[in-house]
């Protein structure tokens, strides 16, 4: 249960291994393959995964206005394999480096940090994802949704 209206907070059974469901999550070249909304695409996902290591994720999306394209970095704080990730995420230029809070839409915060828990059960896996800085009700809890969606339907094709 999410008590606080300002964090997405999903939880899913998912139909495979703990140690497939954490590549997904730490691979960059899975997790671009999964992750976004629906229609969306991932063409960089950099990851150094080790405490401290930087992330760097563009993401393109088609618009009513055309095309959309998305940057995000972040730093990893918790990396314990097959049980916990965690790492903060913030909106990027194209080049990587942060946007100045002052040019960040209303409302929107400079540092987010995204959870992910996971625990084995046998050959499924359940996975709590909790993005801190994220309202529930806000279009990123939307693309979380999707996001997850598709990464079911991936993993039932490995």
């Amino acid at each position: 249960m999410n008590d606080n209206p300002n964090d997405v907070v999903l939880d899913r059974t998912v139909d495979a291994p703990v140690e497939t469901v954490w590549e997904m999550w730490t691979d960059p070249d899975h997790f671009a393959q999964w992750y976004g909304p629906q229609g969306a695409s991932i063409p960089i996902a950099e990851f150094d995964l080790i405490v401290g290591g930087r992330r760097f994720i563009a993401m393109e999306a088609q618009t009513p206005d055309g095309p959309m394209r998305m940057h995000f970095v972040g730093e990893h704080r918790v990396i314990e394999p097959f049980r916990r990730l965690s790492y903060t995420e913030a909106m990027a230029t194209k080049t990587g480096d942060r946007v100045a809070a002052d040019q960040l839409p209303p409302g929107h915060p400079e540092d987010t940090e995204v959870r992910v828990e996971l625990e084995s059960q046998g050959d499924q896996t359940n996975m709590t994802l909790t993005h801190a800085g994220v309202p529930a009700d806000s279009p990123g809890a939307m693309g979380w949704k999707m996001a997850l969606d598709k990464l079911e339907a991936l993993l039932r094709t490995t």
